[in-house]
C-alpha cells in the first residue's frame, strides 16, 4: 500500500518505452520474423530523441525478444526454452570462472537433473530415438583424437536423451549445463586418455535405455557422471 510520505520515483524514458515495446511484442501486435518500427518511426510515435529508443531497444536485445543487426532493421524473435535460458549463459561463465564452489554445485545439479531425465527417457525411448544416440556414440568413436568432434558428440548424447522426454524445457537446461561446463573438462578429458571409458560409460547407457530400463540407465548415468565430475577442474583450484 502506497503511503503519502513515500517519494514519486521518476522513471526513465527508456524504461517506460521498453514497456510499450515489450507489450507491443507480448500481446502479438508485433510477431516473432516482423521487423521493428524505424528508430525515427519509434521517435514520433512516442515522442522522444533517439538515445532513449536505442537504449530500449538494447535492453529488448539483452532479454532475447529481438535480433539487431547492424545497418537493418531489428527484428522480433520467437521465444523458445533455449533462447529464454541462453541470456543467463554469459552470467553464468562469469559466475563459475570467479567461484570453484560453483563449478561444484553445478556438477552436483547436473547429476541429480540428469538422473531424473534419463529415467523418463528409457520409459519413453522409441527405435528411432535409440538409433539416433547410436549414431552419436558412433561419431564419438569415429572422433578419437579430435577432441573439438568428441567432445560436441558427447554433448549432443546427453542432450538428445533429454530430447527423448519431449519437453523442450529439459533439453535446454540441458544444452546450458553442458555449455557451461565445456571448458573445464576439454583438456582434462585429453591428457587423461579418458575418451574410451567415455564411451562404454555411454555405451552401457545407450543399452538400457535400448532395453527401456530406467532403473539399469539412471544407475549407468550416476557411473558415469560420477566419475567424470573429476575431468571438471576449476582454474583457481
Amino acid at each position: 500500500m502506497v503511503t503519502p510520505s513515500e517519494p514519486i520515483v521518476r522513471r526513465k524514458l527508456s524504461s517506460q518505452i521498453f514497456d510499450r515495446l515489450k507489450t507491443m511484442v507480448t500481446d502479438g501486435t508485433l510477431k516473432p520474423g516482423d521487423v521493428m518500427p524505424s528508430e525515427r518511426e519509434l521517435m514520433e510515435r512516442f515522442g522522444v530523441g533517439r538515445p532513449a529508443i536505442r537504449e530500449a531497444m538494447q535492453s529488448l536485445s539483452n532479454i532475447g525478444l529481438i535480433a539487431i543487426s547492424h545497418g537493418e532493421r531489428a527484428r522480433v524473435l520467437p521465444l523458445t526454452p533455449r533462447s529464454v535460458i541462453s541470456q543467463v549463459d554469459m552470467a553464468a561463465e562469469i559466475m563459475l570462472s570467479t567461484s570453484p564452489s560453483a563449478l561444484g554445485h553445478l556438477k552436483e545439479a547436473r547429476i541429480f537433473f540428469e538422473r531424473g531425465i534419463v529415467r523418463q527417457a528409457a520409459e519413453k525411448a522409441t527405435p528411432a530415438d535409440v538409433a539416433a544416440l547410436r549414431a552419436l556414440l558412433d561419431t564419438q568413436a569415429e572422433a578419437l583424437g579430435m577432441p573439438e568432434i568428441f567432445i560436441a558428440a558427447d554433448m549432443r548424447f546427453h542432450t538428445r536423451i533429454a530430447a527423448i522426454c519431449g519437453n523442450p524445457i529439459f533439453e535446454a537446461v540441458s544444452a546450458s549445463m553442458l555449455g557451461w561446463l565445456k571448458e573445464y573438462h576439454t583438456e582434462m578429458l585429453i591428457w587423461t586418455g579418458k575418451e574410451n571409458l567415455t564411451l562404454v560409460e555411454h555405451e552401457e547407457i545407450l543399452e538400457a535405455i535400448s532395453r527401456n530400463d530406467s532403473e539399469r540407465a539412471e544407475a549407468a548415468l550416476i557411473r558415469h557422471l560420477e566419475r567424470s565430475r573429476a575431468l571438471y577442474v576449476h582454474q583457481a583450484s
